[in-house]
């Protein structure tokens, strides 16, 4: 299935202990960077009434679990589909962006558990678009490098795929008519449903494993550790509690 930005000079070297970035200031301290794509609401978005601080679902878990393992987390925002890239550069220690653990992905990233499933729509204009068949010669707008953009050349191999960088271009597309339909997923699209009442849907079939995880360096000991905080946080009821809090919200924007 899709920050506090960094301002000044960021000092950034390797660490023994792992992947873990450390930035001087005057003194010591651990940091983790975490790359995301802020374009993704309730995972992780720009929230403008606050002085365009990041923020999201995405966001308060990677804060909670890098507090408790005693590190500063630093966000940087980027295209998604420059996530894993930046990951095996070095760039950034994880990745947490409503990202789903293909077994693509696998071959360059290490996972953490699933954290939240979710379910892929197809959202038109179209009443009429109510079936795979129907998207046959229709335009279909999907995110690049994601998993929808997998889903769509998957399922819809007669439909001709637009992919773009960011969910909210996207939608301008839908909504200007230069594209036909998107794939987007149930939660993400949940927004766009409440604002307009003439998007239309319906659940495309998946299969293998679905939901939300992050992301790290393969034979990365930083993966352990965040899944262990992760563990305690969804037996806690903390994820759930989470989960209501982001993805009741309205949208800034």
């Amino acid at each position: 299935m899709k920050k506090w930005l960094l301002t000044g000079a960021l000092v950034v070297s390797a660490i023994a202990l792992g992947a873990c970035s450390q930035e001087t200031t005057g003194e010591e301290k651990k940091t983790l960077v975490m790359g995301t794509s802020a374009d993704y609401f309730p995972y992780e978005f720009v929230d403008t009434a606050n002085g365009d601080a990041i923020v999201g679902f995405d966001i308060e878990i990677a804060e909670t679990i890098s507090e408790r393992l005693g590190y500063e987390l630093k966000i940087e925002d980027m295209d998604f589909g420059s996530l894993l890239g930046a990951l095996n550069a070095g760039r950034v220690d994880f990745v947490m962006a409503g990202m789903t653990p293909t077994e693509e992905r696998k071959q360059n990233a290490a996972f953490s558990d699933i954290y939240l499933s979710a379910t892929n729509l197809i959202m038109s204009k179209d009443e009429s678009l109510q079936s795979i068949e129907a998207l046959a010669g229709k335009k279909i707008g999907v995110q690049t490098a994601s998993i929808q953009e997998n889903i769509a050349k998957e399922q819809a191999p007669d439909a001709e795929l637009v992919s773009l960088n960011k969910i909210p271009e996207i939608v301008q597309e839908l909504n200007t008519g230069r594209i036909d339909a998107m794939v987007i997923e149930d939660t993400v699209a949940q927004k766009y449903l409440d604002q307009d009442q003439g998007f239309y849907t319906f659940a495309l079939k998946e299969d293998g494993e679905k939901g939300s995880a992050a992301a790290f360096k393969l034979d990365d000991d930083l993966r352990d550790q965040f899944n262990d905080e992760l563990q305690k946080m969804m037996e806690s009821g903390e994820i759930d509690e989470l989960t209501k809090k982001w993805f009741s919200m309205e949208p800034t924007e």
